[in-house]
């Protein structure tokens, strides 16, 4: 007895189900800018109010960093972030915004606050309009017609402590909290389209898994369910 099977069906389907598996890997490439670009938006999202909150519970670090009297709220930011998307992946960068309100007896913002007193550079003050500057220092009021230079305007806990923050985001909190309660470490580590479009995949090909993974990877963002 002989008997024949026609198995080019059959290698038709392994074929297509090879390419629609390839065509989801280059679908998630062509997509990864895109999707880079939404974590980039989210994340900036998220450190700020990590800032804020920091800023809340240790306002003696971090009152440079907002407007005066306003420590930790977010419509008073004298900071900012920015990202990029290259060929290395993700990167952040923060700028700082010049003040526009006065402390208690001033009558000149500080225009540069956030970044002279985070940087530690010292200021000199010397009067203008009037013969004498007056000012208190430990509780004594202090009269003087010589210019006077403050060599750390912030503060002994200020300098250094915005980029300080930043990095404790990025090196512990975003590795240990935000990747899981953002959804985006499950969203990435459970592609359930693919095994959804499988069987379209195994008829389409690699139309069907570059679409499919572009989608994907795509619609990856905070919150991504």
């Amino acid at each position: 007895m002989r008997v024949s099977i026609d198995t080019r069906e059959l290698e038709k389907k392994i074929l297509n189900i090879y390419e629609y598996s390839v065509g989801f890997l280059d679908g998630i490439d062509k997509g990864k800018s895109l999707f880079l670009r939404n974590l980039g938006v989210g994340v900036i999202e998220v450190l700020k109010q990590y800032v804020d909150a920091e800023a809340r519970s240790n306002p003696k670090a971090l009152h440079h960093i907002y407007e005066w009297y306003q420590t930790g709220s977010p419509n008073s930011r004298l900071y900012d972030f920015d990202y990029t998307v290259s060929n290395l992946g993700l990167s952040f960068k923060s700028t700082f915004r010049q003040s526009t309100t006065m402390s208690n007896g001033s009558s000149t913002p500080f225009y540069d606050k956030a970044k002279i007193m985070e940087e530690g550079i010292p200021v000199t003050i010397s009067p203008k309009k009037a013969d004498k500057l007056v000012f208190e220092i430990e509780g004594e009021t202090i009269f003087t017609s010589k210019e006077v230079t403050v060599q750390n305007p912030g503060g002994e806990y200020v300098e250094g402590s915005f980029e300080k923050i930043a990095d404790q985001f990025f090196s512990r909190y975003f590795k240990q909290s935000f990747l899981k309660s953002s959804g985006i470490y499950d969203y990435i580590k459970n592609p359930i389209v693919y095994k959804k479009n499988f069987a379209a995949g195994s008829k389409s090909g690699r139309s069907k898994g570059v679409s499919t993974g572009f989608k994907w990877i795509a619609n990856a963002r905070i919150g991504a369910a």
